[in-house]
């Protein structure tokens, strides 16, 4: 019987689970263009802000015919159509974002977004399997992505489940000080967010096309799917807990949340739902394997507590940082609104959470991960 190589066994572990080496949970290589029987679709999708813009956008979506997404074969055309999807339902519930939202969505759009969504796994608004996952490409064919950054957590990942179960403390401790070295490069990155997007355009434009209609006053008893369901439904918006990464970090790291009615442990469970179902069960598998932290207690080792806690204190640096981009992007321009922005609504994520209570909370919990020493 031939035996895998341990590289290539953690290879085929992850991609059994959708996970490319190379950009992670990113989907590869996502398409552009939809086939021209949905050219209607890819219209909408491709001129939002102009029919935004010209009060043309409601009345574009509510002529389009119904089109059958049998049609639409295989994985990555089923995600570029769910994205084009999702941006036209965010725009036609959300229009001009001054308040004139509709609780309908029409079934002409509706039935065949929800067919895609069940055929996805993935629900029927635009979340970040959508809008960052199925949403990228190269500004520069030969320059790196982001996903890149994380590329020696990927390959460490199958490696920390391996050593744990045959108690290699060294190829452990190696793992975990790639993946807190892919913390450190992913934080020097986000630090340069600035460069790329605009606080108040954030806050008030892009924000309001990501927001959800779960945890949402603006709509507070959902979206009704016409030809779908006879009641509104509740789904949350984009939101970086959908992001598996930090979730698979937490379970890797053994993080301990706040559990309870309303608790971040309860909101990041929800998360899954949002999450491609290759990649929730790659999280149950993590959670179903043998405890990082356990093992690592057990040993007793100071060289790798201190890999360990590398780990723990470059999630812990990531999440104090999440909370300074937050006050940046969602707080301080909620404060130059009109009134002062000192509702709980100004300051509510995407996701629909009190987002500073949230990111405190997950951020301390990570900090009593940290271990003392032997």
């Amino acid at each position: 019987m031939a035996h895998t190589s341990p590289t290539e066994g953690s290879r085929r572990t992850l991609e059994e689970y959708h996970i490319n080496e190379d950009v992670g949970f990113a989907l590869p290589h996502p398409l552009e263009e939809l086939p021209q029987a949905f050219s209607a679709w890819t219209r909408i999708a491709g001129n939002l802000p102009t029919l935004i813009d010209n009060g043309q956008l409601r009345g574009e979506v509510e002529k389009l015919p119904v089109l059958n997404t049998d049609e639409l074969r295989g994985h990555r055309l089923q995600r570029l159509a769910h994205l084009a999807l999702g941006y036209i339902t965010m725009a036609y519930v959300w229009n001009r974002g001054d308040g004139d939202i509709k609780k309908v969505l029409p079934r002409n759009i509706a039935v065949p977004y929800c067919e895609l969504s069940e055929k996805l796994g993935l629900p029927p608004i635009l979340s970040y399997a959508d809008c960052v996952l199925a949403n990228w490409k190269k500004k520069d064919p030969n320059g790196s992505y982001i996903a890149l950054l994380f590329k020696p957590y990927f390959k460490a990942i199958p490696t920390v489940s391996s050593a744990v179960q045959n108690q290699d403390q060294k190829e452990l401790a190696k793992a975990l000080c790639d993946i807190a070295a892919s913390l450190e490069n992913a934080r020097e990155y986000f630090r340069r967010m600035r460069e790329f997007v605009d606080p108040n355009q954030f806050f008030n434009v892009l924000r309001i096309y990501l927001s959800g209609w779960k945890g949402n006053p603006k709509m507070s008893e959902g979206l009704l799917y016409e030809g779908v369901w006879d009641t509104p439904k509740k789904f949350s918006g984009g939101s970086a807990g959908q992001s598996s990464i930090f979730q698979c970090l937490d379970i890797l790291l053994g993080i301990q949340h706040r559990t309870g009615k309303g608790s971040p442990a309860e909101f990041l469970q929800e998360m899954r739902e949002y999450m491609p179902p290759a990649h929730r069960d790659f999280l149950c598998s993590l959670e179903s394997g043998p405890s990082v932290r356990e093992f690592v207690i057990s040993c007793e080792d100071e060289d790798l507590r201190n890999a360990y806690n590398k780990c723990v204190n470059g999630l812990v640096s990531l999440r104090k940082f999440h909370l300074t981009i937050v006050n940046t992007y969602i707080v301080t321009p909620s404060k130059q609104q009109p009134g002062g922005g000192s509702g709980s609504e100004e300051n509510r994520g995407t996701g629909g959470t009190d987002v500073m209570n949230f990111l405190n909370s997950v951020k301390d919990a990570t900090e009593k991960a940290l271990l003392s020493s032997v």
